[in-house]
């Protein structure tokens, strides 16, 4: 287990410090601009939403750290599992956010979605606000059924990590709350196909129109929104490979009941690799960002 155990940590660092680095310059930025950007705004809170997820994810993959908090360990369980679960649904909600506002900056102004623009700006605070409201609803069975893995050995618990346990529900309680999982998931994803399918059918109309209008040019620059909606278009595709590889891992340690070191090991990287690799993918592609770092130089 310890080679996971190290490459956990050393993912869930690199995320952390990429997602820090992401927010404060958002955060910064906004602050200079004196402007309320909704992309800014969408981007902060995935950005702490998945400082969240990874913190969580390395103390419950890390004895030491969770050995080093001086509280029972059924509270400890409890907590970390729970906010594990609550920053997911936190960041498919705001993943999806993020690509339904960016297929709405780039559609035409005379569509109907771009007169959503303005009420997205303004309903920002609210929406934030009904997700959190869901996801912690939506993980709340969790508080009563997470205990601490004890001395004696009990086939009936489920094993979330070295220290952590899930003990048996009932039939009903599982499949309410897998339900509303599931409904949320799908119904979030859903929106997030549908709005990239959106943006690549508005992306390949501009490409025709832009090679009938330069013809004549081999390299035809990228508008910023262009460029930002490749960006989104990269996110949503990496995340919904992520999101099927961890949901298949995590429905057949379910149906079996059993969460060996392996599948444990490999489900905490496939479950780190959205957070982390997502706040890189859009420093990359800030041009703020990138007109800093020349500067300097």
């Amino acid at each position: 287990m310890l080679p996971f155990e190290n490459a956990s940590c050393f993912q869930a660092g690199i995320g952390i410090s990429a997602n820090i680095f992401l927010l404060l310059f958002r955060i910064f930025t906004s602050l200079l601009d004196h402007k309320r950007r909704p992309a800014d705004m969408i981007t902060c809170h995935l950005a702490f939403v998945h400082i969240m997820m990874l913190f969580t994810l390395l103390f419950l993959m890390s004895p030491d750290l969770f050995e080093s908090l001086n509280l029972q360990n059924d509270l400890k369980c409890k907590t970390f599992i729970y906010l594990s679960r609550v920053t997911r649904g936190l960041s498919i909600c705001t993943t999806c956010l993020l690509s339904l506002f960016q297929a709405i900056t780039i559609s035409p102004s005379t569509s109907q979605l771009s007169r959503l623009k303005r009420k997205f700006t303004n309903s920002m605070v609210r929406i934030f606000f009904i997700f959190w409201s869901l996801s912690l609803s939506f993980s709340s069975n969790l508080i009563f059924y997470i205990v601490a893995v004890s001395n004696e050995t009990q086939s009936s618990l489920l094993n979330f990590s070295k220290y952590c346990s899930l003990s048996p529900t009932s039939t009903i309680m599982t499949l309410v709350f897998f339900t509303l999982t599931m409904s949320r998931d799908v119904s979030f994803g859903g929106v997030m196909l549908l709005s990239s399918a959106y943006m690549v059918t508005l992306l390949i109309r501009h490409q025709r129109q832009a090679q009938h209008l330069h013809s004549t040019s081999l390299f035809p620059r990228l508008s910023p929104e262009k460029k930002a909606t490749q960006t989104i278009l990269l996110l949503v595709s990496f995340f919904v490979i992520m999101y099927w590889v961890d949901l298949i891992l995590s429905s057949y340690s379910t149906l079996l009941w059993e969460y060996g070191p392996v599948i444990l090991g490999v489900q905490s990287l496939v479950t780190n690799v959205y957070p982390t690799v997502s706040p890189l993918v859009l420093i990359s592609s800030d041009k703020r960002i990138k007109n800093i770092f020349q500067q300097r130089l």
